[in-house]
């Protein structure tokens, strides 16, 4: 069994397909076959199969998965024992937008200018799909808004608790008891479906059977907040995302009597023998932010 056919079969699985990955590997199509072929033949068993012309792991490749990432780390680590001190390689995070613009930007800068040899890329998604992505190793850090979490696949650090606030323009209705009488006049202006807090709401409006506001889906925060500021109807964002607008008067708190589960914001790294430097350097640096931020919270 060699590493590179470890490597392939890993890189299927990110990817999807046996193109995909002989792109990114630099290998023919026949040579991945081959790869895969001669891992099928030590195991005893096919790792992957088609279902309806859409490629699929089976049993054997699924049970493979950890093995192979165990034996993939290690390899790494053994080929790093010569400059563990040196931080460099690419580190892959994935974020969702609210805690992109409001939080891990000053930490991506910070972490840049520390470490230039790290190729550092950064993707913004819904919290469930930053950690499907984590958990499937596109990723090395992943953060999400979420209430409290409970992981066994991941290491899991909380942050922040996140207030979770409704907004609106600073001449709309003082109250959303005021928006709940006039729903059919106003829109619930959001991002998209999967975001943890808009989940957390809507799931609210159920519950005490609170019904017909017209949704506004956007495509990002900033879209959220322009539409708000006209005046057509409120959003519910975490406070730290329109905290420079409120304090400038272009946006206000909408005063409300609903109680809303605590929100938290997280970081989760995937539970391995060996994290590369430039990873452990990363969370280092995320959590000490964190607790200087806190302090700060505590002292002000």
């Amino acid at each position: 069994m060699e590493i590179r056919h470890l490597l392939t079969f890993m890189t299927i699985v990110e990817i999807g397909s046996y193109t995909g990955a002989a792109s990114k590997l630099g290998y023919t199509q026949s040579t991945i076959t081959s790869h895969i072929q001669a891992l099928e033949q030590e195991i005893g068993g096919e790792l992957f199969t088609y279902i309806k012309r859409k490629l699929q792991l089976t049993y054997i490749g699924r049970e493979l998965i950890p093995l192979a990432e165990d034996l993939l780390a290690t390899h790494e680590q053994i080929k790093n024992m010569k400059s563990t001190q040196e931080i460099k390689g690419v580190l892959k995070v994935a974020a969702p937008e609210s805690l992109t613009i409001s939080r891990i930007g000053p930490i991506i800068r910070e972490y840049s200018l520390k470490y230039p040899q790290v190729k550092l890329i950064l993707s913004n998604g819904t919290c469930g799909q930053n950690q499907i992505d984590l958990i499937s190793g596109r990723v090395d850090v992943a953060f999400m808004v979420y209430p409290e979490l409970k992981q066994e696949k991941c290491v899991h650090y909380s942050l922040f608790e996140e207030k979770i606030v409704l907004v609106s323009s600073t001449h709309g209705p003082e109250h959303f008891d005021q928006y709940k009488v006039n729903n059919a006049n106003y829109f619930f202006i959001t991002n998209e479906e999967g975001c943890s807090y808009r989940t957390m709401f809507e799931k609210y409006l159920l519950r005490h059977d609170i019904y017909n506001f017209q949704t506004m889906e956007l495509w990002s925060i900033e879209a959220i907040k322009k539409i708000v500021m006209s005046g057509i109807g409120f959003a519910v964002l975490p406070y730290i995302t329109v905290k420079e607008e409120v304090e400038s008067g272009k946006l206000k708190l909408l005063r409300h009597n609903e109680k809303f589960e605590p929100i938290y914001s997280h970081m989760l790294v995937k539970k391995k023998k060996w994290l590369s430097p430039a990873v452990e350097a990363f969370i280092e640096l995320v959590l000490k932010t964190t607790a200087e931020s806190n302090k700060d919270t505590v002292c002000s």
